[in-house]
């Protein structure tokens, strides 16, 4: 298992974890809201049997339970009731009491009983509101006397009930942010590595390669065959472009505009003489000009990097074919090979820095590929089809140059 494969793994777990314990958090707010609307309906039962015991006392005055100090206790129990909204209500839906509504008009202290035109609206509207829900107790007078108690959930209740979402939407934000955060913080630190050892690179390679042009030089004063001093120079400018190139790769690098034609042509021209005659490769460039505003020797370099890559994977025999076109308002290369093939789950994972299915090698290649195309040309570069032991195509999409 690769470090990407752990990696993966990794999230998963994460996600996983982090998933259920907001479950169990919601869970336990829900049960919290349950128990205590269970307690509110116990309350309203109780409140409930009260208003029937007073109910009866007043048809029965004789009753044994007709104390006085027995009507203060269950006149108590009503008014004691400072929190759940209650609408009393007669068989023929007459109000006949109301506790603790937020009412658009003040309540006369002198007649509470008395209910102005506003109230009585407002209180209408609870009512119907109140009648589709299960939230009612029907109190039996008598046989033909029957009073019907809806209640609504109190403030509390009501805050609680949105809790559970709250604290669902207050952690799924805070696992997303932590996401995102170490997720952005180890790509600044890979942007760093990169760009420390890209400079490093060009730097470490400055030196010999000033001391290789002074022998060229050197060698053509002592009359050293020409073909071979100028084979040699070829290879000390090549060594000196690799070494501009990984000095770009730090800094900004300068865009003109080109043909996306003329430079794929030149990479893979070059690419052709480098490669096995047992390996085809085939060119087939865009019959009308492909203007891209591009760093032509980072470009060369993603272009031999592909092909590099497509010959690694036909393992030294095959066909790569390199083609481009344009595609709405965007300048187009393909490479296509007949190798092995990339699996699906590794389309996106190919251009992780260190990711290599090669005995022999860094990993790097695509991955600086993808940080030359997307980062400083604005384009994008992905696996567009592959297909095991059938072989890969990769695409380049670049915007084109007004």
């Amino acid at each position: 298992m690769n470090i990407y494969d752990i990696r993966r793994f990794g999230t998963a777990i994460f996600f996983v974890i982090s998933i259920t314990v907001v479950v169990v958090f919601v869970l336990v707010s829900n049960n919290l809201v349950a128990d205590l609307g269970a307690q509110e309906r116990e309350r309203m039962q109780i409140w409930a049997d009260a208003t029937k015991q007073i109910a009866d006392i007043g048809q029965n005055p004789d009753a044994p339970d007709a104390s006085p100090d027995n009507l203060e206790f269950l006149f108590g129990i009503i008014e004691q009731n400072h929190s759940i909204p209650v609408l009393l209500t007669d068989n023929d839906g007459n109000i006949l009491l109301h506790r603790n509504f937020d009412l658009p008009e003040a309540v006369d202290s002198l007649a509470p009983w008395v209910i102005s035109p506003a109230n009585e609206k407002y209180l209408r509207g609870k009512l119907a509101s109140l009648e589709k829900r299960a939230n009612v107790i029907h109190i039996i007078i008598s046989p033909n006397n029957l009073q019907h108690l809806y209640y609504d959930d109190s403030k509390l209740l009501k805050r609680l009930s949105y809790y559970p979402y709250v604290q669902l939407l207050v952690m799924l934000a805070f696992i997303a942010i932590v996401y995102f955060a170490v997720n952005s913080t180890r790509k600044a630190e890979q942007n760093k590595v990169w760009v420390g050892l890209s400079k490093e690179t060009a730097h470490q390679l400055g030196t010999p390669i000033s001391s290789l042009m002074a022998w060229i030089e050197l060698l053509r004063s002592t009359g050293t065959d020409e073909e071979m001093v100028k084979e040699m120079d070829k290879d000390v400018n090549r060594l000196s472009m690799i070494a501009s190139r990984f000095s770009k790769i730090g800094s900004r690098p300068n865009m003109e505009k080109e043909d996306l034609n003329e430079v794929v042509g030149r990479a893979a021209a070059y690419m052709q003489t480098r490669i096995s005659s047992r390996i085809k490769l085939t060119v087939d460039l865009c019959a009308g000009p492909l203007p891209v505003e591009m760093s032509a020797p980072l470009f060369e370099w993603v272009m031999e990097n592909l092909i590099k890559n497509a010959v690694d994977a036909m393992e030294g025999s095959g066909s790569i074919s390199v083609k481009t076109f344009s595609d709405s308002n965007r300048a187009c290369v393909t490479v296509t090979d007949t190798g092995k093939g990339i699996p699906r789950k590794n389309h996106k994972t190919v251009f992780n820095p260190g990711f290599t299915t090669k005995k022999r090698g860094w990993g790097l290649g695509l991955a600086l590929a993808k940080r030359i195309v997307e980062q400083y040309h604005k384009g994008r570069i992905w696996v567009s089809w592959s297909e095991p032991s059938r072989g890969t195509t990769f695409r380049i999409d670049l915007p084109l140059a007004n």
